[in-house]
């Protein structure tokens, strides 16, 4: 029975191979160098804890990790530098905020959560619609977990990554993205990377399909968008929901596998690496694709 990552590399070249409005350029893919290997931001991140309040933190982050076509509406948070963060760095850090104030939410509090509640944390207006999607999918979470901890469920996946992304993407709604389950992969890699579980198959997962690591490499000329998508993207217009984001996302995953076979490294090392890459001013002065979306 092929793996999640195993289907996830089928479908997308698949879709890859089908492409209309998306290309892979192979010779600047076989130039593309990814720097090197990022850390986590200690600040940013709920690192210094015991490893069970830890993974709680990063399986609580990565159910909200979501919501980069609603991020230029966020209010963001400032850096010591005066510079605001991104949207994603203002969720992490809220919730690690959160973490360290008041430790995790019970599983009885997440099956409660209010929108309210989770906008008040994250320090966002109330009725922002991404804060009832937070919410929701905070509450299922708290259902997913029932009685269990969140180490109770990555014992259960018996040291495999991606029996716990398959367990995630089948236990709940907004984790299943069908096709890339880019959330629920990431969730073993932030917990190896945060050093709190150890998995014999986390080098066998993809990179985690969502819009900057393929905004990085259309930046370096691996992807290659055709001209009315360009400027659909470069206007700053949000893409519907499947069709060419879904064009978009699988052609990453397919030039990622093969620049990781080039490079040596495991494509999840890969997408760390191209995801810090586009922190940089110079990629986030162009615009990247955004998709109003619960999967990424």
């Amino acid at each position: 029975m092929p793996t999640l990552p195993d289907e996830v590399r089928a479908r997308c070249a698949e879709i890859a191979r089908n492409a209309r409005s998306v290309a892979i350029d192979l010779d600047a893919l076989e130039r593309i160098e990814p720097g090197p290997p990022p850390s986590l931001d200690r600040e940013r991140h709920h690192l210094d804890a015991p490893p069970e309040e830890v993974a709680a933190y990063f399986l609580t982050l990565d159910t909200i990790n979501f919501g980069s076509g609603w991020f230029p509406t966020l209010r963001k948070r400032t850096a010591s530098d005066g510079t605001a963060v991104s949207g994603y760095f203002t969720v992490a850090w809220g919730l690690a905020d959160r973490f360290r104030a008041a430790g995790p939410w019970t599983n009885a509090e997440l099956r409660t959560l209010r929108t309210e509640e989770i906008a008040d944390t994250l320090g966002q207006p109330r009725d922002h619609e991404l804060m009832a999607l937070f919410a929701q999918a905070l509450r299922q979470l708290g259902a997913f977990l029932g009685e269990r901890a969140p180490h109770d469920v990555v014992a259960a996946a018996r040291g495999s990554a991606a029996r716990l992304a398959r367990d995630l993407a089948c236990g709940m709604a907004l984790y299943d993205d069908r096709g890339f389950w880019k959330r629920a992969q990431i969730v073993p890699a932030n917990l190896a990377l945060a050093g709190v579980a150890t998995f014999h198959d986390a080098d066998d997962l993809t990179i985690f399909a969502d819009n900057l690591v393929p905004h990085v490499l259309r930046c370096d000329g691996v992807l290659v968008y055709d001209d009315g998508l360009a400027a659909l993207i470069d206007a700053g217009r949000p893409l519907r929901f499947g069709g060419q984001e879904r064009e978009i996302r699988a052609c990453a995953v397919h030039a990622c596998r093969g620049i990781a076979l080039r490079l040596g490294i495991s494509e999840r090392d890969l997408d760390h690496r191209l995801w810090t890459r586009g922190q940089d001013p110079a990629y986030k002065a162009r615009p990247r694709h955004r998709c109003r979306t619960v999967f990424y």
